[in-house]
């Protein structure tokens, strides 16, 4: 049996009318900068979020830059953040000749632990970027408190969390601001690359919409140095379709997760201490599942377990037809484009034990439960043998 780890064309057979009809008005307006279809979804993903306004831009690494750049953030400022995210994380405050500041995470949600933030804060920090890992939510309570105390900015990295929310608040709605991406394998994800900055600050969203057209305004007129960051108008008519879909998508993501541990109980393989803090998989079971927060509604971008012998379990699982994935196997501290930031192996210790445990499970919506059957059955097959 093939699993993919995602498989793109199967959402697409269900509403496949709807975008071609959609991509077919932009056609034939041939409008594709910015213009009606992307003020259209930057409304609807506003009104969807919470928030008061939408400003579409080219990707969401665009967004957490331009978040930074309205800031005013320069050299020598420091962000903290986690060390266990996608690159564009840390590397949009290295971008700016700024300082990332690495706070280890707590390994049951993979988030940053907020306990460990405050005590990384200096004079010269300016902002929290804390990343909804995976679909769950960052402890936002802690760290919005956290900053207020300080007096300090929150930028929230909803990357892979559109639709989940923390009592009750959706992912992107807390923070000052709060970037998406539409990568195509995002819950929401276009036909290319895409992404929108969301907030309730009319002076944010006019000086970020400025920053993306190159800080024009009007035409070749610039007060200020901005860049190329606009969302096409076919990815916004496309994403617009999405929308009306994204959460019944992640209501069959969540199912499928209920059902992953269910089956892992059930062969005896799940860790009898789900996502405890310092919980090792050779101590319990060989599998720990991820941990679902009670104040969290997660909408499970990744399903990602921690295993041992992680490495050769993907092969494994790769011969026998099982598409997975790892996010990530060199946690940011370590890489060596931050080495000047001095860190060293060990000092992070729970992000350096997920990278190097943690593997992502085919989890899209369209996925069968037979499939994920054999899926865990060829997980207890290869600890059997093992």
């Amino acid at each position: 049996m093939k699993v993919p780890l995602l498989d793109l064309r199967a959402q697409y057979a269900v509403i496949k009318q709807e975008v071609k009809q959609a991509v077919e008005e932009v056609l034939e307006e041939q409008q594709f900068i910015l213009g009606e279809k992307v003020a259209e979804f930057e409304g609807r993903m506003a009104e969807y979020v919470g928030t008061s306004y939408g400003v579409g831009v080219a990707s969401c690494t665009d967004g957490l830059l331009l978040s930074l750049m309205v800031l005013g953030i320069n050299q020598d400022d420091e962000i903290i953040t986690t060390p266990f995210s996608f690159f564009s994380t840390a590397g949009i405050i290295a971008r700016l000749k700024a300082k990332p500041v690495f706070v280890d995470i707590d390994p049951g949600s993979f988030n940053v632990a907020p306990d460990l933030v405050e005590e990384k804060i200096t004079p010269r920090t300016r902002a929290i970027i804390p990343v909804h890992l995976f679909g769950q939510c960052a402890p936002m309570d802690e760290i919005t408190q956290i900053a207020e105390r300080h007096h300090l900015r929150v930028v929230e990295d909803a990357a892979q969390a559109i639709g989940a929310s923390y009592k009750g608040r959706k992912a992107g709605s807390m923070g000052m601001v709060g970037c998406f991406s539409f990568y195509p394998s995002k819950n929401l994800g276009g036909a290319g690359d895409g992404g929108v900055v969301l907030t309730n600050n009319p002076e944010l969203a006019e000086s970020i919409r400025l920053l993306r057209n190159h800080g024009a305004e009007p035409k070749y007129i610039y007060s200020i140095i901005g860049i190329n960051s606009r969302l096409d108008a076919l990815q916004a008519a496309i994403l617009t379709v999405k929308l009306k879909y994204v959460d019944q998508w992640n209501s069959a993501r969540r199912q499928n997760a209920e059902n992953y541990h269910r089956l892992f109980r059930q062969a005896g393989l799940a860790a009898e201490e789900q996502g405890k803090e310092g919980s090792d998989p050779s101590l319990y079971r060989p599998v720990i599942t991820p941990a679902v927060l009670p104040e969290c509604h997660h909408v499970f971008h990744q399903y990602t377990i921690r295993v041992r012998d992680r490495d050769s379990l993907k092969d494994y699982l790769a011969r026998e037809g099982v598409g997975t994935a790892i996010y990530y196997p060199i946690p940011l501290h370590l890489q060596k484009c931050f080495s000047y930031l001095g860190y060293k192996q060990g000092e992070l210790k729970n992000a350096e034990r997920c990278a190097a445990e943690c593997l992502s499970l085919p989890v899209y919506p369209e996925l069968t439960p037979t499939q994920q059957e054999y899926v865990v059955e060829k997980i207890a097959t290869f600890f059997r043998k093992g």
